[in-house]
C-alpha cells in the first residue's frame, strides 16, 4: 500500500482532534484544526516499506497523514493502512 501524501507512518495512537490528548498536544505547538473530528496520530515515525525485515514492522498503528510537519509529534489527517499484503 503507498501513501501520497508523504512516508508511510507509525503512531502509538491515533485519536480525533477532539480528544483531550490530541486537543493537548495540538494546544501546546499551536495548530488549530477546524474539524474536531479530524484523526491525529500521535507519536509518529515514518516507516520503510520498501525491503520488508524489521523497518516494515508496526506494533501500533500504520497510517497515511496529510500533514508530518510535526517532528513525528503529531500527524494531521491520518487514515489507518493495512501493510499486510
Amino acid at each position: 500500500s503507498t501513501c501520497s501524501t508523504g512516508p508511510v507512518q507509525c503512531c502509538n495512537s491515533v485519536q480525533h482532534a477532539g480528544a483531550p490528548a490530541a486537543a493537548g498536544l495540538l494546544g501546546l505547538l499551536g495548530v488549530v484544526v477546524q474539524d474536531l473530528n479530524v484523526p491525529i496520530g500521535l507519536t509518529c515515525s515514518p516507516i520503510s516499506v520498501i525491503g520488508g525485515g524489521s523497518g516494515g514492522n508496526c506494533n501500533a498503528q500504520t497510517v497515511c497523514c496529510e500533514n508530518n510537519n510535526f517532528s513525528g509529534l503529531i500527524a494531521i489527517g491520518c487514515t489507518p493502512i493495512n501493510l499486510q499484503l
